[in-house]
């Protein structure tokens, strides 16, 4: 995992992100300029953040993971 400050998001990236005190895994569904629709993966509804509002977050990067098998 990488801990990002607002590198671009797409359709399809894992990511955590703070709420609360507690930390949320959720799947970008979809990423404009603008807004985010997020779907946690715990079996909640997707929701929608401002990006603006995402100030942190850590990104699962696949490639880095695999990259010395």
């Amino acid at each position: 995992m990488t801990t990002m400050l607002m590198e671009t998001l797409q359709a399809g990236d894992v990511i955590e992100i703070k709420s609360g005190d507690d930390v949320v895994t959720v799947l970008v569904l979809l990423a404009t300029e603008d807004a985010l629709v997020l779907d946690p993966c715990d079996g909640g509804t997707p929701f929608v953040l401002n990006t603006e509002e995402l100030v942190e977050y850590r990104k699962f990067d696949a490639d880095a993971l695999f990259a010395d098998a």
